[in-house]
């Protein structure tokens, strides 16, 4: 029961960014913003998230109390805002809460992962990110189907706001508590990141910056580059995010405890060859199967080093760890397209798209030196 509620979580947050991105015209078009204050909307809700997830792994900390409802019950609540926006100030405003709650939720959800996995010795990260990936896939075409259907933000948001409150009251339910540690060292918001955990952060954040990349630019790479129609060019973001489920699942079957390294070093790499192919086919089934592999690549990377950084933690601190860590790694989750975008205008696309392959690359060398924690 206690993986299952872990993955519940990461199902219900899935649900909702799925939602989002298949629903973001609508929201765009009632709050009336254009494509330049809709990318300052789309920054606030990543500057909430930075500003709430260390904190609410010091509070995981601290508190002893189970926040994972309570925090997915909030962004649940939280998830309806973006339908209510009527002007750009508005839109401003509750993309800023927004991305708070999305913030808070994802660090309890990780660490409830980890702490799932540390009871019954058994992987769970890529099980978990999984589940998100296969969700933001099935929500963003439940989403397309009721919108087709004339259906509003209104509703579409009400819905998926529903099933996320619905799934905070079932992991409430029979709610296991976490050990407790005795202990007059309590961890503290403002305190020293140690080296090996701003080490993962950084590698962490490549890899988010590599996802993405190709999550943000690989519709726009295919329409600008090859001039194919937009029904072609949606199937990059699809295909990508269904790669990215598949190949998280398949590392949790598969690999065997104790392969993180080789995990990280093959996904890192793989993700390097897709984006290689994709960034300079010339064709469009090329670029699609190229960005086929490349999200199978880097699927892998995150849920890999956020368990090895879980595993590597004391349990007093295993909270503000995973809080330390997401917060370094999501900086590069929001660095990336933009430093994709001021590339690609000194140059060109194909050409700052090469560049994520070659940063991929890098990535990939990097795994195979580090030292990972224990």
């Amino acid at each position: 029961m206690l993986r299952a509620r872990a993955l519940l979580g990461f199902a219900a947050f899935g649900v909702f960014w799925g939602t989002w991105g298949a629903a973001l015209p609508a929201v765009q078009s009632r709050a009336g913003v254009d494509d330049g204050e809709l990318g300052l909307a789309l920054v606030l809700v990543g500057v909430g998230a930075l500003v709430s997830m260390r904190a609410t792994g010091v509070l995981i900390d601290r508190s002893g109390r189970m926040l994972t409802p309570l925090a997915v019950a909030l962004f649940g609540a939280a998830g309806i805002l973006p339908a209510l926006a009527g002007s750009p100030g508005e839109l401003y405003v509750f993309l800023l809460l927004l991305g708070a709650a999305s913030g808070a939720m994802d660090v309890t959800i990780n660490a409830d992962a980890v702490w799932a996995e540390r009871r019954s010795g058994r992987a769970l990260l890529n099980l978990a990110h999984a589940c998100f990936s296969g969700a933001v896939v099935v929500a963003s075409l439940g989403t397309g189907a009721l919108r087709a259907a004339d259906a509003g933000a209104g509703v579409v948001f009400a819905l998926s706001a529903a099933l996320i409150v619905a799934a905070a009251i079932a992991i409430a339910a029979g709610r296991e508590p976490r050990e407790r540690v005795a202990t007059a060292v309590r961890p503290r918001l403002l305190q020293r990141i140690p080296l090996w955990l701003a080490l993962l952060g950084v590698l962490g954040a490549a890899a988010y910056w590599i996802e993405n990349a190709w999550q943000s630019w690989g519709a726009v790479h295919l329409e600008r580059t090859l001039e194919v129609p937009a029904a072609t060019s949606a199937l990059a973001p699809a295909l990508f995010a269904a790669a990215m489920a598949a190949g998280r699942l398949g590392v949790h079957l598969f690999a065997r405890p104790g392969a993180e390294r080789a995990v990280l070093v093959a996904g890192a790499a793989v993700a390097g060859a897709g984006s290689t192919v994709a960034a300079l086919a010339s064709s469009a089934p090329v670029v699609l199967a190229g960005i086929l592999v490349a999200g199978a690549g880097c699927s892998v990377c995150a849920p890999t080093i956020v368990s090895v950084a879980g595993r590597a933690a004391g349990p007093n601190e295993r909270g503000t760890v995973i809080g330390s860590l997401t917060t370094l790694m999501y900086l590069g989750f929001l660095v990336g397209p933009a430093a994709v975008g001021g590339v690609a205008e000194a140059t060109s696309l194909p050409a700052s798209l090469a560049a994520v392959a070659g940063l991929a690359f890098l990535l990939s060398l990097a795994f195979s030196v580090v030292r990972l924690p224990r």
